[in-house]
């Protein structure tokens, strides 16, 4: 099977959940191309396109925020939403590429490539068979603008939701976010902390913020510095946010161990005791994947807010709103074993553990019932 797998990135979320069906796909002895569509008009636009969403989030939150309320507001409305006519606008140029490559398949991590798609199906245009992925535990706006053949969201608690924006019960299949194989498997953990140079007999406590590094990453780790510094090792990574690398090795690099972007975050997630990290849906399934007691802090606002909800509703992490005067006490009561093994069982109850591998089955299956 030849596949083409079409991302943004606006955020990594969308990016790792392509290159895990990508990896998936590849391993599986298909035939796999993955782009970013803003790239065939050029380079400039695509990156355009993905740091004004990054700045956004970082810089301005809540702005983040009241611009998806409104778009949670303008879904109501009868008539298409900006973000497909500007979408509309790429569809030509993705049109040529699909015409110019053959492909048994086109899948989306992003709403964005969704929206050229379908605006390529509503003129006439032949396509191959297309997938959404949905990477938060929500159905964001305008996902119900789309129309594609398959939408594969994260569980089927939240098929009423999909069903409920207008999306076609028939076209849902409850399969999961995929993450990457690293994710997969348990590791004994003093050998995972023995290859990332981690003390083996102290607790880790692992703060992230996503691959932009957003939240409140300093005040949290100032907190738990103040709590924890000297009977726990506290592991921060910063992502692509360089600014905020700088900062915290500025004020507390002497105190913690402090990374910018790394490969490794499977191996830190295994090592750790505790995970703080925003609410991303790649990064919460990630961290139910491999097993690691959960809290998540300071939410963008929006999708985010759903991801935390959906997960601390089903015991899968704790929800801390106000660093300063929550998250000392969701700690203790997270660096307590029983509690830990309980959130861990159920986030493998709900979680599916290869969400990539029936991802790739699915296609499969009806790449085996084409006409």
């Amino acid at each position: 099977m030849d596949a083409l797998m079409l991302t943004c990135g606006t955020g990594g979320g969308h990016n790792t959940a392509c290159a895990a069906v990508a990896q998936a796909m590849a391993a599986r002895g298909h035939s796999v191309r993955t782009l970013n569509p803003y790239t065939l008009k050029n380079d400039q636009v695509a990156e355009v396109v993905d740091k004004a969403y990054i700045l956004l989030a970082q810089k301005a939150p809540n702005a983040f925020g009241a611009a998806y309320k409104l778009g949670d507001a303008y879904r109501k409305l009868p008539f298409p939403s900006p973000v497909y006519r500007i979408n509309r606008l790429m569809e030509p140029l993705l049109e040529k590429y699909i015409e110019a490559n053959h492909f048994d398949a086109v899948v989306t991590t992003h709403l964005f490539p969704g929206e050229m798609l379908t605006n390529m199906k509503r003129r006439g245009r032949a396509t191959p068979r297309t997938y959404f992925i949905a990477t938060d535990y929500a159905c964001i706006p305008f996902t119900e603008e789309t129309d594609l053949d398959r939408y594969i969201i994260p569980a089927s608690e939240l098929t009423e939701e999909f069903v409920g924006r207008g999306i076609d019960r028939e076209r849902i299949r409850p399969l999961g976010i995929p993450v990457r194989r690293q994710f997969y498997g348990q590791e004994d953990q003093a050998a995972v902390r023995a290859r990332l140079g981690l003390d083996r007999d102290k607790k880790i406590i692992l703060v992230a913020g996503g691959s932009i590094g957003a939240g409140h990453i300093q005040q949290v780790v100032g907190i738990l510095l103040d709590r924890y510094g000297t009977s726990a090792e506290i592991v921060v990574v910063c992502g692509s946010n360089r600014e905020l690398e700088k900062d915290v090795r500025q004020s507390f690099g002497e105190r913690c161990t402090v990374l910018g972007f790394t490969d490794q975050m499977a191996d830190y997630m295994k090592a750790s005791d505790l995970y703080l990290s925003k609410p991303g849906g790649l990064s919460s399934t990630e961290a139910a994947v491999v097993g690691t007691a959960l809290i998540h802090i300071t939410p963008i606002p929006g999708c985010e807010t759903s991801n935390m909800h959906f997960f601390a509703q089903n015991g899968m992490s704790l929800a801390v709103t106000s660093p300063e005067h929550e998250l000392i006490d969701a700690c203790d009561e997270l660096l307590d074993a029983a509690a830990r093994e309980k959130m861990i069982e159920a986030q493998h109850r709900v979680i599916p553990a290869d969400a990539a591998t029936a991802i790739c089955e699915l296609l499969e299956e009806e790449y085996a019932q084409r006409p």
